[in-house]
């Protein structure tokens, strides 16, 4: 793991979380509490800011960048798939990106929103809260889900969480 300072910006890890051995992490980054940085994970606060909520995952090979003095903003209990890219976006709570998911610059990522798997959220994009985006570039192909998949959604989550709390080592200083 590592997880290092650029340019006298250190990054801020959350009580709980997990961050893999084979994870980077460097720059103007937070992340929350709780949260599980899978393998190969590169969060890169170098030139832009990075700030990532409570209880989030961010899955095995996930890229995560913004823009020179920009910020990525990832909300709590958001699940980033496998190798998916956030680049420059703002991604809302309960979040799912699935794997090799795409969103790019100044793209916004409403709350309990869907980013099917390999679909690419194009810049200024917006996905609408509780919709399902698939494709490329994505488009809607469900305007609005209902609460019922909450709960269901809730227990996948609480799964990376249970990780975070299972795995050895791997642990940031707390947040201030």
């Amino acid at each position: 793991m590592t997880v290092s300072s650029f340019e006298g910006s250190t990054p801020l890890i959350g009580r709980g979380t997990y961050i893999h051995p084979s994870a980077d992490v460097f720059g103007d980054v937070t992340i929350g509490e709780e949260c599980w940085i899978g393998p190969g994970a590169r969060i890169r606060g170098d030139y832009g800011t990075i700030r990532i909520g409570n209880r989030s995952s961010v899955e095995d090979n996930c890229v995560i960048h913004a823009r020179p003095g920009e910020i990525t903003r990832i909300g709590d209990w958001v699940t980033l798939g496998h190798a998916s890219i956030i680049h420059n976006a703002t991604i809302r709570d309960w979040v799912i990106v699935g794997m090799g998911g795409i969103v790019s610059d100044w793209a916004v990522v409403g709350e309990w929103a869907v980013v099917a798997e390999g679909a690419v959220v194009p810049q200024h994009a917006e996905i609408p809260e509780r919709a399902i985006a698939m494709g490329v570039p994505a488009k809607l192909a469900r305007k609005r889900i209902g609460k019922e998949y909450e709960a269901e959604w809730t227990r996948w989550k609480k799964v990376y969480v249970d990780l975070a709390r299972r795995y050895p080592g791997g642990l940031g200083p707390p947040l201030d």
